[in-house]
This record gives structure tokens, sequence and C-alpha cells, in this order.
């Protein structure tokens, strides 16, 4: 059993202490975003970097050995472990399981904020990692809600029958129909009606939701102390914002994290995870791990990517 399993198993027994909470890198981003989600090239030259770069990214953080999860694409994981990238890792691997049509962030298109349409492209008979990402997104429209739960249940029997455990996440509205101030709590009660009609061995490892407030992420973590939530990073931000994105998450009762873009944004994508870790382990303050941060990045020759000032500020509305 590897560090997510023993966690996870300490979560489901009630054992679990702080430093059991999870982290994951989400680097997944090829089937969102495709060569624009790869993340900007590090020489300094216009455009973004080369799979075989992303690929070198996800290495060294496995090397690293912080994260508990790494969440990627089943083509890049075929690669990663044809190359024995996992031989002897503690890091469980995933793979995103389905890519709904509000994932796809291809240049100049729209389909981030149209209804989004279920599809998967990934094959769970043929999964390499037996765990992955499943995600939903409802908007108010019982047409297309009722479809997403649909294929939702498509895939949890296709996930039984292929010994597959899965991680649910669950977006907030993308298509403007509920308010985004209501967002939290609609999400909230879609989750809870959503796994009501299951039972045990269908229902989720654990949720990765956003953080809309601390009021609607505590309704949540308090409705059932066995359901591991968990929350997603969103957009890129200050590094505030990703360690005060962790410490409040942590003090609503959330017990996971998967960040993708705060990560492989970072200007020391290696630094940031180890932050991370310190801030969950409860070492260091949002304020004190963003000096941590900046002062180890000043030792760069290229030094950091905001001024220090700027970086120190909280500046998602959430958060605030």
């Amino acid at each position: 059993m590897n560090r997510y399993g023993e966690k996870i198993a300490r979560m489901r027994s009630g054992m679990d202490t702080r430093r059991d909470f999870i982290l994951a890198d989400a680097k997944d981003a090829d089937m969102a975003g495709g060569i624009s989600a790869m993340g900007a090239r590090r020489d300094g030259l216009p455009g973004y970097r080369a799979r075989a770069d992303y690929l070198e990214d996800i290495k060294a953080v496995v090397r690293q050995d912080i994260v508990d999860i790494m969440l990627v694409s089943a083509s890049n994981l075929e690669k990663l472990l044809d190359e024995g990238v996992f031989s002897g890792s503690n890091i469980q691997p995933a793979i995103r399981a389905n890519d709904t049509s509000d994932l796809w962030r291809g240049r100049n298109a729209s389909y981030s904020v149209q209804h989004s349409i279920p599809f998967r492209s990934a094959s769970l008979a043929r999964a390499q990692a037996g765990l992955g990402l499943y995600s939903m997104t409802f908007n108010g429209d019982a047409e297309h809600d009722v479809r997403t739960l649909e294929h939702f249940k498509i895939f949890r029997e296709e996930a039984l029958e292929c010994g597959f455990s899965y991680f649910l996440e669950v977006f907030n509205p993308n298509e403007g129909r509920i308010a985004r101030e209501d967002a939290g709590f609609f999400v909230n009660d879609m989750i809870a009606r959503g796994l009501a009609g299951l039972r045990r061995e269908e229902r989720p490892a654990f949720l990765k939701v956003a953080f809309n407030g601390q009021d609607a992420l505590s309704e949540l973590c308090a409705y059932d102390p066995k359901m591991v939530v968990g929350i997603m990073g969103g957009s890129s931000g200050t590094t505030r914002d990703c360690f005060e994105l962790l410490a409040q998450a942590q003090r609503c009762g959330a017990r996971a994290a998967l960040f993708g873009r705060k990560i492989v944004d970072a200007e020391d994508s290696l630094l940031l995870v180890q932050a991370m870790r310190l801030v969950t382990d409860g070492e260091l303050s949002p304020l004190e791990a963003t000096h941590f941060y900046h002062d180890r990045l000043a030792r760069r020759s290229d030094g950091a990517l905001y001024r220090n000032e700027v970086d120190l500020q909280i500046t998602d509305p959430a958060l605030q």
C-alpha cells in the first residue's frame, strides 16, 4: 500500500491526523487545453512547453516524493510507466477518467461557458492505474443534469466491473443559470442528492470541489464526516493565495487538495509543493510560507516572477 492508500484508509477509520492531508498534483491539463495547457516556456521565448518538458516536470515531482497522487492523462501515464517512473515510488498514479466538454480550453473557442456535455476518452478496461478522476458539472437545467447523472451511472457500473476506484470532481455551474454567490450551496445539494442513491462500493474515494467560501465548504465537510472532501486550486493567483487556500480549506474540514495551474505556473514548482506541505502539516502559516518560498526563490539567478509585496497579498475574492 502506498502513501495515498494508507492515508485514505486512516480517514475511513476516523484515525487520520492533520498530517494525513492528501496533496495531489493535477498534471492532466493536456486533456483540457492541449498544447496551450503545458505552461509557458521557461527559456523566455514565446509559446508553450512541449510534451517532453511537461513529462520532465512530472518526473521531478515524483522524485521529490511529497505529493500523494500524480494525476495525468492515460497517454502520459503509459509513457511514464514505460520509463519506470513510478517503480518503487510511494506516489499513487491516477488518470483523468473523463473529459467533459466544459473542460476543453481550445484557443479561440468558448466550450468553458457552454453546457457541459458528458464525454470520455479513456477506457477503464485498459487503464494502467487503479484510480482516476471523474468530473461532473450541474447547471440547474433538468434535461442536461439528468444526462450528466446518467453518464455517471454508466461510469460507476463500468468502474465496479473493472475494480477501478475514483474520486469525484464537481465543478461550479458554468452556464450562468445559477448565480455565482449561490454556486457553493447548489453544488453541495447536488453532491448530497447525487450520492444518496449509491451503496458504499459505488461511492467515490473522495470529493474535489471549488472553494466557494468558508460557509459552503464547512457545510459540505460537516454533512458527512466519513466523506473526504478535497478542494481544487483554480487559477494561478498569488503565492499567498495558494497557501491561504490550503489553510482556510483545512480549517473548514477539507482533507485533500488537487492543484494544477498553481503548481505548473509557479516559478519553482518543487519549492511550491514543499511549502504547500509545510502549510498543511501546520509548520508554517500562509504568510510564513510565502516568505519561505520567496527567500529560497531569491537565491536563484532569475529571482521571483512577482514583487514580494504583491505576492504577499490575498487576491482571490473567495478567500477574503
